[in-house]
């Protein structure tokens, strides 16, 4: 069974009492599995899995949808918690790092500001053991992080931005977000797909999870779908694609656009998504 916990958001559900920001983060069980899925943009994550008395200190898996800064600035604090935690002898454990190759390298827009991850690699490399793949990999026997997304819609083909990515061997090209990707689970009713952004495209994510788990029913899927001001030949794509592979239900959140959720809610199940949603599948 996947439980799944949303600890940070951009909003927070009614009447719970929690800390959001323009971030997110998940907390998940799989099977027994415990993980960690983006950090938020600051420590406030944190804070909140405290309150839902959530230890994050016995965690087996840290998994990142993407490099930029509203998913992976809670990383540093994180760390910070875990030394704290070896000083003051309270039971802890490193869990291993999961990402795309290109998640740490710097990202620069306009006037050079990085928008990036405010760790790098080798400062990671130095507190946790590190899994970095451009392929899918188990991260139990029913969740999988998919690897890098391909790209085979074109509906979901985004305009170039001008910001650039600052790779390893020293180039710099413009950032098409390659290292953007999500996780999905097996469960008995169907994939449950669960993503950061998807600025890959959710209809690149859901091909890509049927490809590699050899499952096409599609139950659930929790995240964000970068559906901000998306152009309509955009949205009509992703209206059709979701009808036609069946999706039961959405829990659009984070960059998803009120606009975009009320147009998907004229089609599908949509359910309120914020800080401190409990699900299970």
């Amino acid at each position: 069974m996947l439980a799944l916990t949303v600890l940070m958001d951009n909003t927070v559900l009614t009447d719970r009492f929690y800390l959001a920001e323009s971030g997110f983060s998940l907390y998940l069980d799989a099977d027994g599995t415990r993980i960690l899925f983006d950090c938020g943009y600051s420590g406030a994550y944190l804070a909140n899995a405290a309150r839902m008395q959530i230890d994050l200190r016995n965690l087996d898996h840290i998994v990142l949808s993407h490099g930029h800064l509203d998913h992976t600035g809670g990383l540093y604090e994180y760390l910070r918690m875990l030394e704290e935690a070896r000083r003051e002898g309270i039971p802890h454990r490193a869990p291993t790092l999961v990402a795309h190759p290109w998640c740490f390298c710097p990202r620069t827009k306009e006037l050079g500001q990085n928008i990036g991850s405010p760790l790098r690699t080798d400062t990671l490399a130095s507190y946790l053991p590190l899994t970095l793949s451009d392929q899918p990999v188990f991260l139990s026997d029913r969740l999988i992080f998919l690897g890098e997304i391909p790209r085979i819609h074109p509906f979901e083909d985004t305009p170039l931005t001008g910001r650039q990515i600052h790779l390893p061997d020293g180039r710099v090209e413009e950032d098409r977000l390659r290292d953007d990707t999500a996780l999905a689970y097996l469960s008995s009713q169907g994939l449950v797909i669960l993503t950061g952004c998807a600025h890959s495209g959710i209809c690149n994510i859901i091909s890509r999870a049927q490809q590699v788990s050899g499952e096409d029913r599609i139950h659930d899927i929790l995240g964000g779908l970068h559906l901000i001001r998306s152009d309509p030949v955009r949205i009509e794509g992703t209206m059709s694609f979701l009808q036609e592979h069946g999706v039961e239900r959405l829990h659009p959140c984070h960059c998803t656009s009120f606009a975009a959720r009320c147009a998907l809610a004229q089609q599908f199940i949509v359910e309120e998504t914020g800080v401190g949603l409990r699900l299970a599948s």
